[in-house]
């Protein structure tokens, strides 16, 4: 079964900026008035593409043979036996071969997501019984302690090491998948698309 983790933020503005940049080809494309509706539309394009390839292509997606990694520009595919160790700051780390980091562009954790994350793992004051606060069941508080101190990409890369070291263990003495790394043919496609764009409004009068 394939699971995708990716920045719920990012991901929901993109769409949104994608809807404005639909609204706005379809009032230039109406109302066209030469070079200036040109230049507008290749502003957008260009600017919806860097959209495409930082906030609507990233993804962390687990497939049961591997890992894969979808970056801006990249998409590498580490199978679970060929994860040495994994690291979290930032960003998740994954590490592979001979001291090779693979830096997963998403999720992410930012100064202030960490931040909020140690106050939620830091014990409530006591209050007395009177108290508005709800009362949590065992599995909301088994969840909360399993979160407690932790952000979205710290519980990711936990459980890319847990599958990893189950698959290792699968494993056994044989030797590890190779990783495999190819280009985002379809980044590359965007940019390319943007960059006649920009060509189409500098040449044409």
């Amino acid at each position: 079964m394939k699971q995708v983790y990716r920045s719920k933020t990012a991901y929901v503005m993109a769409w949104v900026w994608l809807a404005f940049v639909a609204f706005n080809v379809w009032d230039l494309v109406s109302k066209y008035n030469g070079k200036p509706s040109l230049v507008a539309l290749a502003v957008l394009g260009v600017l919806s593409a860097l959209v495409y390839i930082v906030a609507l292509r990233p993804a962390t997606v687990f497939t049961e043979r591997e890992l894969v990694a979808r970056n801006p520009l990249r998409t590498t595919y580490v199978p679970w036996a060929a994860v040495d160790d994994v690291t979290v700051s930032h960003a998740i780390g994954v590490h592979h071969g001979e001291d090779r980091v693979l830096r997963m562009w998403t999720p992410m954790s930012t100064a202030r997501e960490r931040a909020k994350a140690q106050r939620r793992g830091m014990p409530r004051p006591q209050r007395g019984r009177l108290s508005a606060e709800p009362v949590l069941s065992k599995g909301e508080q088994a969840a909360a302690e399993a979160l407690a101190g932790k952000t979205h990409a710290d519980w990711v890369g936990e459980q890319i090491r847990e599958r990893a070291e189950s698959a290792r263990r699968r494993q056994g003495e044989e030797a590890a998948p190779a990783v495999r790394a190819v280009w985002s043919y379809d980044s590359i496609a965007v940019l390319a698309a943007a960059v006649v764009l920009v060509v189409v409004a500098i040449v044409v009068p």
